[in-house]
């Protein structure tokens, strides 16, 4: 399965500029452990396997998907969120409703 390098690239730049704008929009008040916007992850996700078609774009989106919550699992840890509050976490923060990657 081969893709071309420019949607390898859109992938990598929209995984490493979603988090910086969900950055900027967060109030400068607010504690530094507040749960991040909603499926911001989720639509980079989408966004990156757009121009994808059929299974290469499924398993684009659950690759993309998978490294979301493992990002989000980083930032639990890293801010100390253990038991059911983890796990809401990670469903927030990856942007999905009920934890599960796609259909």
């Amino acid at each position: 399965m081969k893709f071309p390098s420019a949607t390898v690239a859109a992938s990598l730049v929209c995984l490493i500029i979603a988090p910086v704008f969900a950055a900027q929009t967060t109030p400068s008040a607010a504690p530094a452990a507040t749960v991040p916007v909603p499926a911001t992850k989720r639509v980079a996700c989408l966004a990156t396997t757009q121009s994808l078609k059929g299974q290469d774009r499924r398993d684009q989106l659950q690759l993309c998907m998978a490294q979301a919550r493992v990002d989000c699992l980083k930032q639990a840890i890293d801010q100390k969120i253990v038991g059911e509050a983890r796990k809401d976490f990670i469903k927030t923060c990856a942007g999905s409703s009920d934890g599960t990657a796609q259909r």
